[in-house]
């Protein structure tokens, strides 16, 4: 019978450990989309650079995107740091049966947090970059706001 409880346990603390590591999937797939978007940034400035002096605005811009996502990329990794912590805070915790409760709340919470935080700095980013769109779209001399439907 303590055997069958010990394995049950066991299996409890696997349960819990699945959590944390879904929102590590999640933040992975958020790592991708913030290092494809920092990569077409990257093209742009190539592009640009040839002649800086036609371009100075396009350049600041991107310079304000990549730091943007500069801070969502480290946000986005602090907070996949902290998620893998806390669930090996959730093993650690069954090995030692102590009492690690605050620590994983710690740890999670504070993925949590920096994930949030990583998702405000990419919709910046993306706000950035549909108004650029929008800028090179408008023709040169025309100062009038396109349309809002």
């Amino acid at each position: 019978m303590n055997e069958t409880a010990n394995l049950s346990g066991a299996a409890h603390v696997v349960q819990l450990a699945l959590t944390p590591i879904f929102l590590l999937t999640g933040l992975a797939s958020l790592l991708n989309v913030f290092s494809t978007r920092l990569g077409r940034i990257a093209d742009q400035v190539d592009r640009l650079s040839g002649d800086p002096d036609r371009h100075p605005r396009q350049l600041a811009r991107l310079r304000v995107r990549s730091l943007a996502l500069d801070v969502a990329v480290l946000l986005a990794a602090l907070a996949g740091a902290l998620t893998c912590c806390a669930a090996f805070t959730l093993f650690l915790g069954a090995l030692r049966n102590a009492s690690t409760g605050r620590l994983l709340f710690g740890f999670f919470g504070f993925a949590l947090g920096f994930a949030v935080i990583a998702l405000a700095a990419f919709a910046f980013e993306t706000v950035l970059s549909g108004r650029s769109v929008r800028e090179q779209a408008q023709p040169e001399g025309d100062t009038q706001e396109t349309p809002k439907p």
